[in-house]
């Protein structure tokens, strides 16, 4: 099968040689609904995005904030549930080939469709990336052996309190990058401070030798500039999908999908460029 995994480290690898950090997205797939998913992504790409993070609806979150919280219900309630989840990506990959796609989820749409069958599944779907939050990387062995021999990253967190040998059994097994929780918390929690980002970016760049993601307080283009200078990607999300959910609180019912996508475009393009004007200070070799 077709190691689909490099899409992500070609996205590095381009985004790296332009300079700046890459922009990693997050929107709930299904949200606000499941015909403006894939046009969404698409827009996302055209506003800057390197890797698109979909989140995979689930009626039980432990670490997204209410925002989030909202998307998976409003997507949950017009029957979006993982299968359709992976359907949307196949129809995303029909246009594009070349941007990476990293699922986030929890456990229990997994198991029940299956390890290996939904390592099959969403490697014939065009997934990139598995991020499962309730995943620990200590007892995930034959799962990922399952991505990986369907060619698909296993992603994993990292947090403020992750200890250096939580850190060493994520650089194990982890592939394509890690996500490091800038806060503790939940998602949209409160403001970050950039100084204690760098020190624990030091700290995981000792023992894990791919790139390092930061989200999480992210919610501005001036947040993810002071992040930009120290990590690999910023990934952003609750504002993202505060600004959808506005933008088609204030729609027509028919213009909805146009209104989400337009603003949602408009509003990553500040990011983008926020990013693009940064210097980096220490990124990974």
């Amino acid at each position: 099968m077709t190691n689909t995994s490099n899409r992500i480290d070609a996205a590095f690898a381009r985004r790296a040689q332009a300079g700046g950090a890459a922009l990693v997205p997050y929107i709930a797939a299904g949200d606000p609904s499941p015909a403006a998913t894939v046009p969404l992504m698409h827009e996302l790409v055209r506003a800057g995005a390197d890797i698109i993070e979909l989140g995979v609806p689930f009626s039980d979150p432990m670490a997204d904030g209410p925002v989030i919280q909202r998307a998976a219900e409003r997507a949950i309630a017009q029957g979006v549930g993982l299968v359709r989840v992976l359907e949307l990506v196949a129809e995303f990959r029909r246009d594009d080939a070349v941007t990476p796609v990293v699922l986030m989820g929890y456990a229990n749409p997994i198991e029940r469709m299956g390890q290996q069958a939904f390592a099959q599944r969403a490697a014939q779907a065009g997934v990139d990336g598995v991020l499962v939050v309730d995943y620990p990387p200590e007892e995930v062995d034959a799962f990922a052996a399952d991505l990986g021999q369907a060619g698909i990253c296993p992603i994993f967190l990292l947090a403020p309190t992750s200890t250096e040998a939580r850190i060493r059994s994520v650089a194990r097994v982890a592939r394509g990058y890690v996500y490091y929780v800038s806060l503790k918390g939940v998602t949209g929690a409160a403001s970050l401070n950039t100084d204690d980002v760098a020190r624990r970016l030091e700290l995981i760049r000792r023992h894990v030798g791919i790139p390092v993601g930061v989200g999480f307080g992210i919610r501005d283009a001036d947040s993810a500039a002071r992040v930009a200078r120290h990590a690999d990607a910023v990934v952003i999300g609750t504002k993202l999908i505060q600004t959808i959910e506005e933008a088609v609180a204030d729609a027509a019912p028919d213009q909805q999908t146009q209104a989400a996508v337009a603003a949602a475009g408009q509003w990553l393009r500040t990011i983008r460029a926020a990013l693009d004007q940064t210097q980096r200070h220490d990124a990974a070799a």
